[in-house]
């Protein structure tokens, strides 16, 4: 799919807001702020980070972790998802992965 800037900035305020809530209801002990451009930026007990942001030039959000960098884009499916471009891997299920790792503890988000 082939969006304008318009498009994808909608889509990853709505993927980042799915993100936020899902935070939420996971009940986990981390501190996270919306940092203004559409920059979600989590802290962990050991002062480690994990950065989600939108990069509207490449219209892909990205994620910086401990154990490396992640670039998802839009996939225009029935359910919209937002998949790896390096291994097709959901958004989601990247950071369900890479925040229980920061954590030490089981996380999965919704």
């Amino acid at each position: 799919m082939t969006m304008n800037e318009t498009q994808f900035n909608a889509l990853a305020e709505t993927m980042l807001a799915r993100i936020e809530a899902a935070l939420d209801a996971a009940s986990i002990d981390i501190d996270y702020e919306v940092m203004p451009g559409g920059v979600l930026e989590l802290e962990f007990e050991d002062g480690s980070k994990i950065i989600i942001n939108r990069h509207t030039a490449a219209r892909e959000i990205w994620v910086a972790a401990k154990s490396g960098g992640f670039h998802f884009r839009y996939e225009n499916a029935d359910d919209g998802r937002w998949v790896g471009t390096r291994d097709g891997v959901e958004l989601m299920a990247m950071l369900s992965q890479v925040i229980s790792q920061q954590a030490g503890e089981k996380v999965t988000l919704a």
